[in-house]
């Protein structure tokens, strides 16, 4: 596709704000649908409550309808690919550029990395008003050499696109910073989270302990057997490796326990190793259960949440078992280590070190009171600090903020 050199300088100049009295259009990006099926759930939903005029835009995919459904909003599909792919991405950036010119969004907001990079960029050529981007956690953290450098140049091109940039955890803020990156630009909503946590939804009820009950039944749990649990992707840079061997150490002094595996596999981008995919279908005591729409009596099974990611910036599924009254055993991380403070609501284990996570294992296993003390203060530091009505409610204020700015 070609444009004209005047095509160009009509997209590329700001065009005019509407009358107030016109609703804000907010767009929000992510890459892929998911991720506003469950990391965003309900943010959009909300701001259209708030008379906002809310357009979705990712990928396309069978989440898609489900996902309009449950926000009650607009979507659009883009062929967005999370690797890197400039013929795709090219196109990808035209399609944006040619919806902007012509639908004149108010707002831009982006989330994960590839939107951000692409709807940034496109609404800066666009002149749109408002162009906001959220991070909520650095690919390149665990990446080397060129692929690094690449990487970390897409990101600051990603904040020069951008007006505002809000790292989801104070850590992650400080890497940034550190870095290079958006300095002058950078802010946290509230105290941090993508999405906070919805206390009600996650609460261990009579009814979803019940079902907690009966999915140890079906998968043969003894009485006296702790459950470990994680939920995510099921790769190398979420410390699965690690975690496989680990649980087989506490399986020779634990034989009645059992570890389950909430996510998917990605073969095609970080692929665990033959062994660990061998010890995965072959135990009998660990459990691969793939994508779980519903992770909630799953969660009322377990004892404890194991979560020994590389990388992270404010992550959700820590915030869900907390509230669920799981023990936290997380990587001492960014994000991580924001949520939970050691052996006052949960457990830190050094990343990459399985020796380390073998002995977090152990002490929380032979220490059960300790264990249900850990899980009490988790709950009430989720429900004290991350409630998520409150972080929509900032969200919307700084929408209203911003706009307020730009009219005046």
């Amino acid at each position: 596709m070609v444009f004209k050199a005047s095509t160009w300088a009509k997209l590329h100049k700001p065009f005019k704000m509407d009358k107030p009295a016109v609703p804000t259009k907010l767009v929000r990006i992510t890459t892929v649908p998911m991720s506003l099926k469950l990391l965003l759930k309900g943010q959009m939903r909300y701001m259209a409550q708030q008379s906002l005029e809310v357009t979705m835009i990712s990928s396309d995919g069978k989440e898609v309808p489900e996902l309009v459904e449950q926000e009650q909003c607009k979507h659009m599909a883009i062929p967005f690919t999370r690797t890197i792919s400039p013929l795709q991405d090219l196109y990808c950036l035209l399609m944006l550029i040619l919806f902007f010119a012509r639908y004149k969004p108010h707002i831009v907001h982006t989330h994960t990395p590839k939107a951000g990079l692409l709807g940034m960029l496109a609404g800066k050529l666009t002149g749109v008003p408002i162009r906001l981007h959220t991070i909520a956690g650095l690919p390149w953290m665990e990446s080397h050499g060129a692929k690094k450098w690449l990487l970390k140049q897409m990101e600051k091109l990603t904040a020069w696109g951008a007006q505002q940039v809000y790292p989801n955890s104070l850590a992650l803020l400080q890497f940034l910073q550190r870095e290079g990156i958006a300095t002058n630009k950078l802010a946290i909503m509230g105290n941090g989270s993508s999405n906070g946590i919805d206390c009600t939804y996650f609460s261990k009820t009579e009814q979803l302990i019940y079902q907690g009950n009966q999915l140890r039944v079906q998968n043969k749990t003894p009485k006296n057997g702790w459950v470990w649990i994680f939920v995510g992707r099921l790769v190398k840079d979420k410390g699965i490796e690690e975690l496989v061997a680990a649980f087989l150490q506490i399986l020779q002094q634990y034989s009645n326990d059992q570890l389950w595996l909430l996510g998917a596999m990605e073969p095609m981008l970080d692929p665990l190793s033959n062994e660990c995919q061998e010890n995965i279908c072959r135990n009998k005591n660990i459990i691969s259960f793939g994508f779980v729409n519903d992770i909630r009596p799953h969660l009322a099974a377990a004892s404890v949440l194991c979560f020994p990611s590389y990388r992270e910036g404010f992550p959700n599924v820590p915030m869900q078992a907390a509230a669920m009254e799981c023990t936290l055993l997380l990587s001492n991380i960014n994000g991580c280590n924001e949520l939970v403070q050691h052996l006052q609501n949960g457990l830190l284990v050094q990343p990459k070190s399985t020796s380390d996570l073998i002995e977090k294992m152990l002490f929380i296993r032979t220490n059960p009171i300790l264990a249900a003390q850990l899980r009490q203060n988790a709950l009430q530091n989720i429900t004290t600090h991350y409630a998520q009505s409150n972080l929509w409610q900032l969200w919307h204020q700084e929408y209203v903020k911003r706009m307020h700015f730009t009219h005046s």
